[in-house]
């Protein structure tokens, strides 16, 4: 394809204009409605020989259809009109130049239309490359000397005040501005608020955040603005007292995912599954399956439910590996907890077993180290390792089947799913139940990792991380990760 422009199509843009293309194109390349998409499948055939192709083209000149065979050159020798329009891609053709035609005005009408498109049918939008315009590539080329990530750079980095026992909510802020995808969407201007007050809409104000922290300051953050918003739509949060860091982390992603239900963003879109297309659900939501067996009939009954995060008992000292091996294992409910099987018509007793049917982008594992009953409220202190890559594949419903299908010689094909996870926050609970604090380790940038305690920021040792004791651990999917260039 030619790039570097054509005199012809100059001509006929400074003559005619674009319109003539934009009709073409929302009509017969794109079909940016369902009355195009009709009016295509009914009128879209050669005028010469009446079939619908080979590679089918339009006249920019006049209204013309013809297959690329022979019969649109014939009606560009006869009519002397020289540009004709590709209708499967959107490219112009000039016979005179006897090349396709790149034009910058013309590209972008067909990225908008493909866009309209998408739309129209329900698809997922078609990633389109940033292309600078005017305003913008001047303001690159006056602006030579642009800013790399340097591996001992502190951009993102700030401490937090402490407000009075509000170290919970710190560490929670801290694992959030340092979750990759949510930092790129925030960076990235993605929020539309179509609040009636944005002074009400806590996703703006966590907006408002991510822009602090990368602003390049180095002061602690005092977040009155934001604890005031959570109190306001999680108010069993409300006070300076001391809470439970993951209370606060599951009420915080509830009150960003109601805004976003509501309007506030996206419009409350839904997925095929039921799910909210927001940011919060399509960063943190994964799928829980839940499969109950009869031991009488051995029917069973399957439930998927959604899932923030996943609560592990800590029984004693061990691994975050053999936590979620127990969590997966079948379960025998026993004869007091009968459950009525929909097969025998009579209540039976029953195995139990979780799986993962799909994973979240970030996985987040609260480990339950505070016990509280009737007869004592205690911490369980007890080492639980983790590791700095997990890989969630052995915990897996696919993973189930797949075992169990080898198990009957009945082995599925093999289905590539790349299941491996990088730590990237870890939320720690010093002290006692009744007089603890709460401290984060946070990795900015691969390898480069920082202790954050409350306005304190220091430099920590991947070390350091993993002998740590271990509340919430925050994972990322490894596959979606990049490297930041460095200078």
């Amino acid at each position: 394809m030619n790039d570097t422009g054509c005199i012809h199509l100059t001509n006929f843009k400074a003559a005619k204009g674009t319109n003539p293309y934009k009709i073409i194109h929302a009509f017969f390349v794109a079909c940016t409605s369902y009355e195009a998409r009709r009016y295509k499948a009914t009128s879209c055939l050669c005028f010469s020989c009446g079939q619908p192709g080979p590679r089918m083209h339009s006249c920019l000149h006049c209204i013309y259809f013809a297959c690329y065979g022979g019969h649109i050159q014939e009606h560009s020798k006869v009519k002397k009109h020289f540009l004709y329009v590709d209708l499967s891609y959107g490219n112009v053709y000039c016979a005179q130049c006897q090349d396709y035609i790149y034009d910058r005005e013309l590209t972008e009408i067909a990225m908008s239309h493909r866009l309209k498109e998408a739309k129209s049918l329900g698809m997922c939008v078609p990633f389109t490359p940033w292309i600078p315009n005017n305003n913008e590539a001047m303001a690159l080329r006056r602006l030579r000397k642009r800013r790399l990530i340097s591996p001992h750079t502190t951009i993102g980095l700030r401490g937090l005040q402490n407000l009075g026992s509000t170290c919970f909510m710190n560490c929670i802020v801290q694992t959030l501005i340092h979750t990759p995808l949510l930092r790129d969407y925030f960076l990235g201007e993605k929020h539309k608020c179509k609040a009636q007050s944005s002074g009400k809409c806590l996703v703006c104000e966590v907006s408002k955040l991510f822009q602090e922290f990368y602003s390049g300051a180095k002061t602690p953050l005092t977040l009155h603005r934001l604890l005031h918003l959570i109190w306001t739509h999680a108010r069993h949060l409300a006070g300076y007292e001391q809470q439970d860091a993951h209370e606060f982390l599951i009420a915080t992603l509830d009150v960003l995912h109601r805004h976003c239900m509501n309007g506030v963003e996206d419009n409350g879109e839904k997925k095929e599954n039921g799910r909210c297309n927001c940011i919060i659900d399509q960063i943190f939501t994964g799928g829980l399956r839940s499969d109950v067996v009869c031991t009488s009939c051995h029917g069973v009954s399957t439930t998927i439910d959604p899932f923030w995060d996943i609560s592990l008992d800590v029984a004693g000292p061990g691994s975050l590996e053999a936590c979620l091996e127990r969590f997966t294992r079948a379960e025998h409910l026993g004869s007091a907890a009968k459950i009525k099987c929909s097969n025998c018509r009579a209540y039976r007793e029953s195995t139990k077993q979780l799986t993962l049917e799909t994973l979240p982008i970030v996985a987040s594992f609260h480990l339950k180290r505070f016990e509280h009953s009737s007869q004592i409220d205690r911490k369980i202190s007890a080492f639980v390792s983790f590791p700095a890559e997990l890989d969630m594949t052995p915990f897996m419903s696919s993973h189930r089947r797949a075992v169990e299908a080898a198990d009957n010689n009945n082995a599925p094909e093999g289905i590539f799913e790349d299941n491996r996870y990088s730590l990237f926050a870890v939320v720690n609970h010093v002290g006692s139940l009744d007089a603890g604090h709460y401290t984060a380790y946070v990795r900015q940038m691969k390898g480069s990792w920082y202790k954050c305690d409350d306005h304190m920021i220091t430099r920590a040792s991947l070390r350091e991380v993993l002998d740590s004791e271990g509340y919430l651990l925050f994972y990322h999917k490894t596959v979606l990760e990049y490297e930041c260039d460095v200078s």
